[in-house]
C-alpha cells in the first residue's frame, strides 16, 4: 500500500534530496541534515542537538511519522535519536527536526545532506479508554520489567 504525503521544502532545505526508502524492502525514509552549506554541526560526547531537515510534511489523517535512529550512526559513532522514536502527528505542519544525542566517546560532526535519521510512516488507531473496576486475568498478570526472563 502506498501512502501519499505532501512535502514542502523550506528555504534552508532547498537542493537536498527528497527523503526516500533506499531499497525496495526498507521501512524508513532517510532524512538529511539541512545545515548551511560549508557549515558543520558538531555534537560533543554526552551532548545533543536539534538537527533541521528543511522540510514540512502533511500526513493523512490516521497516520503518524516515527523518527527513528539510523543503525549505522549508532553502531559506528554512538549517535542516536534522543526521543526515539519521535512522533510527527498528522496535524503538525512545522519543520521536521531530529533530536540527536552523542553517546560516543568522540565529537560527532555533521555536514549538509548527511543522512541523520529515518522516518517510518504508520497507521494510528483511534483510542477510547474505558474505566472499569477490574481487568481480565492473563497468564502474565502484573509481572513486568524482566519478569519473563533476563
Amino acid at each position: 500500500m502506498t501512502v501519499r504525503i505532501n512535502v514542502k521544502w523550506l528555504a534552508h532545505g532547498a537542493g537536498l534530496p527528497l527523503p526516500r526508502q533506499q531499497t525496495a524492502g526498507a521501512a524508513g525514509l532517510d532524512l538529511c541534515a539541512a545545515i548551511e552549506a560549508g557549515e558543520t554541526l558538531t555534537i560533543a560526547p554526552g551532548d545533543y542537538a536539534l538537527v533541521p531537515t528543511g522540510l514540512s510534511i502533511a500526513l493523512p489523517e490516521g497516520y503518524e511519522a516515527q523518527i527513528r535512529p539510523r543503525s549505522g550512526l549508532a553502531a559506528k559513532h554512538g549517535v542516536t535519536v534522543l526521543n526515539s522514536p519521535g512522533t510527527v502527528d498528522a496535524d503538525y505542519r512545522g519543520e521536521v527536526k531530529i533530536m540527536l544525542i552523542n553517546h560516543g566517546k568522540l565529537p560527532f560532526a555533521l555536514s549538509r545532506g548527511e543522512r541523520v535519521a529515518q522516518m517510518v510512516v504508520a497507521q494510528v488507531s483511534a483510542v477510547e479508554l474505558v474505566e472499569v473496576d477490574e481487568l481480565d486475568a492473563t497468564e502474565r498478570g502484573t509481572g513486568g520489567h524482566g519478569s519473563t526472563g533476563r
